[in-house]
């Protein structure tokens, strides 16, 4: 698991890497391009977010038609080029095309997809702690080395750094990273407008949106509220988000632990959403700096609470045949939350104020929690794995009520079915052709 996981886990968090290096210093340097003005530097941000919500979905279903791998080494040439043109950017139309262009290599699901491929369900929660980790190390490295290099270097290294680690990913992705898995669907595909009618895989899809609404956010207030009201230094932030890291890598690895090891996926999702509605209180509340720092540090929980198993679960609840797809759609409505959560963020920051707006957010989340509660707990998902080639016929199974799905991988047979409804011996018995339901 780990030959496929950890190179991909990678390319992902390099992806990631790209996004979080600009966010410290982007305005700043933008401003200082031929033509730019704050309009445009809104743009400059909005337009990756809005470019990757778009076309997360083609991509994902493009990877359930050509392959993961072929689709991924699209994305990151892509991404090369854009980085490329933003790098040699000395006015501000020519910056937003170079972003523009970092915004369609949309392949993040796909990736996520890929891993999703190479891991059992059983192993998933795992892999995707992997996964989140390592995204955790990029946004750490991100925060570090970009006030460095930008002021030592200028702006265009940080999109040089950018092309010359999404080069390694491409070969990682060919010289490292094994051949794909073919997976072959006895269920048939169903139209991409059905995959939104699906009630868990839109709960989860929400969630998503949530989860990065509420990010953006909470990384517009933070900075601003601790500078400007709270009276701390620009510098202090670092140590601000440093602190919340060291909190949010403990709650990451606890919350992959027990995501997966004790079946409480479901329960942690919503113990995530209460933890960023108790930070938005606390943002909205608090008059010191220590206060609200304590709020900082709940909300990083909160998020990477989430982060380790929210892929897993949307991934779970996707059909093989069209996880990709799935998986793009769930990852174009975390980057519409991110475009929503910064843009309706700062407008009402400006109109309301910080008290309003953290009661508003925090509202928002206890609706958020009360939904997730329909979400069907995935601990009632369980597979049987049968060798290819065995004489059983499991076209019986197709519409046997309980069984989710019928996939076969390059070792396996895999039989996926709620546990609540049929049972394992309901299973072997319909196989072998006894009416034992």
């Amino acid at each position: 698991m780990l030959k496929s996981v950890l190179p991909l886990s990678f390319i992902i968090a390099t992806r990631f890497f790209g996004l979080f290096i600009l966010l410290p210093v982007l305005s700043l340097y933008a401003l200082s391009l031929r033509g730019a003005n704050e309009d445009l530097i809104g743009l400059l941000f909005g337009i990756y977010a809005i470019t990757q919500m778009i076309l997360q979905t083609p991509f994902g279903v493009l990877s359930d038609k050509i392959g993961r791998k072929n689709t991924l080494a699209i994305g990151l040439c892509v991404f090369i080029i854009g980085s490329s043109v933003c790098a040699f950017s000395e006015e501000i139309h020519a910056m937003i095309f170079g972003r523009f262009l970092q915004g369609c290599g949309a392949v993040g699901a796909v990736a996520t997809a890929l891993i999703s491929d190479f891991t059992t369900e059983e192993e998933r929660g795992k892999a995707m702690a992997i996964m989140g980790a390592m995204i955790g190390v990029s946004f750490g490295a991100a925060m570090i080395l970009s006030p460095y290099l930008s002021a030592k270097y200028g702006l265009a290294s940080l999109f040089h750094l950018s092309s010359a680690l999404t080069f390694l990913c491409l070969l990682l992705l060919f010289l490292v990273i094994p051949k794909e898995p073919q997976i072959r669907s006895f269920k048939q595909k169903i139209p991409l407008p059905l995959l939104l009618k699906d009630k868990n895989l839109m709960l989860m899809n929400l969630t998503n949106f949530f989860q990065k609404a509420f990010m953006t956010t909470a990384f517009l207030l933070i900075p601003i509220l601790l500078v400007q009201k709270l009276g701390l230094s620009k510098n202090d932030l670092i140590k601000v988000y440093a602190l919340a890291a060291v909190f949010g890598f403990a709650s990451m690895g606890a919350s992959g632990a027990l995501g997966e090891k004790k079946a409480l996926a479901k329960q942690l999702l919503l113990l995530g959403i209460c933890f960023f509605v108790l930070s938005y209180l606390i943002f909205a509340l608090a008059h010191s700096a220590g206060i609200f720092i304590v709020g900082v540090m709940i909300f990083f929980v909160g998020f990477n609470v989430h982060e380790p198993i929210m892929q897993s679960l949307a991934s779970k609840f996707a059909k093989a045949g069209q996880k990709g797809a799935a998986l793009g759609i769930f990852n174009s409505f975390g980057f519409f939350g991110s475009f929503v959560g910064g843009l309706c963020g700062g407008i009402l920051f400006g109109k309301i104020g910080v008290f309003a707006l953290g009661i508003a957010v925090a509202a928002l989340g206890c609706v958020w929690f009360i939904l997730l509660l329909s979400l069907t707990d995935p601990k009632i998902f369980k597979n049987l794995y049968f060798q290819k080639g065995t004489d059983d016929d499991f076209a019986a199974l197709k519409d046997q009520n309980g069984v989710i799905e019928i996939y076969e991988t390059d070792k396996n047979l895999v039989v996926k079915f709620n546990s609540n409804l049929i049972n394992e011996e309901q299973i072997y018995k319909t196989l072998k052709g006894q009416n034992g339901i």
